[in-house]
């Protein structure tokens, strides 16, 4: 590291904590007095939705490893043993798609995804397996290299050296989420912990009203004194308590009368709350309202356009993350110029049908693609090449700009028009002619006729 060794020591070692103690965090406290976790989040419909829909986006999209040709285009690299990992199965135990779909989900909760790089002995890699990102934590050697530390142990909260394992950058596939030090992830759940909380609060409320009776809570005056008031109080719980008997008439005797004394869920707004918090966490996701249940501000005409702005603005820096790290970690240094990771998010850019006929049209009109381009998009069979299917077309009356001016040596008749001149019309060959201009009496005044045609 040179004179930078002294910059990265150990007080400055990568962190994942929010301002201020990071214990305060693991404890997951809140302002609305809700716990809040990874786990505990994932129980609000709003956040799990959110995240089982960017996990499997991500998970669902067609993942390939390609190479450059000499021509300077791309190929599969089938050949390649990355690729089989990439595509189809990381590691003996699960599929590609679960494989991404999980390290999706410790990105979204935990802000960072960490896979262990299975290599043999020639150093290839053979296999990629999941890391809990609560159980991983990242330093600094003093001379300022990174390593990571995973502890084996069943509970997160403690971390004892004797499970600990430490593995070198060269060991571990690691996606990290938005940070403040470029190393590690901040996770999502922790930067928005109020508002999570504030919406589980919410919806403890609505389930504590509805199992006390979906009344407001009250008071029961009673005239004289009353010996027992716990009786006369499990008494009135028991008889007008529970969803189930709500709505019961109640009869109350000895001059007892009951006054409500909270206000109704109306007027403290108890449903407008539940669904902005909603919006709120579906904000933190940048996820669109629509894709988690709320089509009050949708329309057919607008859904098309969030959809397309969801691939753009949402996924798309998520693809771009997850391809270059997975380049970064798992290419050689002499094979990064030869091969690159790919997502295809074609499938989901096209449209409806209507839309990509008139696209695919253009394109083919325009010698841009062919047949088995479009076919290829499609998921079609290829039309052979002895058959035309790789033909690049163009329309007829477009010139290159070269030979714009091929057809301007013209000279302007009487009428307006242009006429070829006498020495490209004796150029042409006539019928009845030998080719030379000569053949028979009339062949000049035949000549001068045809020129009266030619435009």
């Amino acid at each position: 590291m040179g004179i930078f060794s002294g910059l990265f020591k150990s007080r400055d070692k990568p962190q994942n904590r929010t301002a201020g103690n990071n214990y305060t965090f693991f404890m997951g406290g809140t302002t609305s007095g809700k716990t809040v976790t990874e786990r505990s989040a994932m129980q609000m419909t709003a956040v799990y939705s959110c995240v089982r829909i960017l996990a499997e986006a991500v998970a669902g999209l067609p993942l390939h490893l390609y190479k450059y040709t000499d021509d300077g285009g791309k190929e599969k690299a089938i050949d390649h043993p990355l690729y089989r990992l990439l595509h189809d199965e990381p590691n003996p135990e699960m599929s590609s798609f679960v494989f991404r779909e999980t390290l999706m989900t410790h990105l979204l909760l935990w802000g960072n995804a960490y896979a262990q790089i299975i290599r043999n002995g020639r150093n290839e890699i053979i296999a990629l397996y999941p890391l809990m990102p609560n159980k991983m934590s990242v330093d600094r050697d003093e001379n300022g290299h990174l390593f990571y530390t995973y502890y084996r142990g069943p509970d997160e909260a403690i971390k004892n050296k004797d499970l600990a394992v430490t593995l070198q950058p060269s060991d571990v596939l690691h996606i990290p989420g938005l940070g403040f030090d470029g190393l590690v992830g901040y996770s999502p759940i922790a930067m928005a912990k109020n508002a999570i909380g504030m919406a589980i609060a919410c919806e403890e409320f609505g389930a504590k009203f509805f199992a006390n009776g979906a009344a407001p809570s009250g008071v029961l005056e009673h005239p004289g004194t009353i010996k027992d008031p716990s009786r006369v109080r499990e008494a009135w719980q028991s008889q007008f308590g529970g969803s189930s008997n709500s709505g019961k008439v109640a009869v109350l005797e000895e001059g007892m009368k009951y006054t409500p004394i909270s206000i109704s869920p109306e007027q403290a707004q108890f449903l407008e709350t539940r669904k902005f918090q909603i919006n709120e966490i579906a904000r933190i996701f940048r996820v669109p309202p629509h894709m988690v249940g709320d089509l009050e501000k949708s329309s057919f005409s607008n859904i098309e356009q969030q959809s397309l702005e969801f691939v753009k603005y949402t996924l798309d820096p998520w693809v771009i993350r997850w391809e270059q790290s997975l380049m970064r970690a798992l290419l050689a240094a002499d094979e990064k110029a030869a091969y690159f990771v790919k997502f295809n998010l074609e499938g989901l850019l096209r449209g409806d049908y209507q839309s990509r006929m008139n696209g695919y049209a253009i394109g083919r009109q325009n010698g841009w693609m062919s047949a088995n381009d479009i076919r290829e998009l499609e998921n079609l069979d290829r039309i052979p090449a002895e058959e035309g299917g790789d033909l690049y077309l163009i329309n007829g009356n477009m010139l290159p700009m070269r030979d714009a001016g091929a057809f301007a040596n013209t000279t302007p008749n009487d009428s307006g028009k242009e006429e070829k001149t006498d020495e490209e019309v004796l150029e042409v060959e006539e019928p009845g002619t030998d080719g030379d201009g000569s053949g028979g009496e009339d062949s000049v005044s035949q000549r001068h006729h045809r020129r009266g045609k030619l435009v």
